[in-house]
C-alpha cells in the first residue's frame, strides 16, 4: 500500500491480520495534509473504524447517530498497534 508514494504497510490484509509486516511504516496524512503521527493537532493518533477484530460491523460502537450531549461509544484502534482492527472501545466525543 502506498499512499503519497511511501510504503504504509507491506499488503491489504496484513493491516487487518496482524501479521508480521502490519507495522505501519512512514507517515499517515489527514485529509488536509497533515502528518496525523507527528502533528500535536492528533494527540490520539486513532483509527476510528466501528468494526469487531474479523471486519463486521459493531453496531453497538460505531458512534452512528451520535450527538455530542450523547455517552456513545465507537471502536478504534491505535495506530502505531499493528492490528488495525483490533480495537477497543472509546467515547465518541473523544477528538
Amino acid at each position: 500500500l502506498y499512499p503519497q508514494g511511501q510504503l504504509l504497510a507491506k499488503s491489504w490484509s496484513s493491516l487487518f491480520q496482524g501479521q508480521s509486516g502490519a507495522t505501519l511504516r512512514g507517515p499517515i496524512y489527514s485529509f488536509n495534509g497533515r502528518n496525523i503521527l507527528t502533528d500535536p493537532i492528533w494527540p490520539r493518533q486513532l483509527a476510528w473504524h466501528g468494526s469487531t477484530p474479523r471486519g463486521g460491523h459493531a453496531r453497538r460502537w460505531d458512534c452512528q447517530g451520535w450527538r455530542s450531549s450523547g455517552p456513545g461509544e465507537g471502536m478504534a484502534t491505535p495506530l502505531g498497534k499493528g492490528r488495525l482492527l483490533a480495537g477497543q472501545r472509546h467515547n465518541c466525543s473523544e477528538a
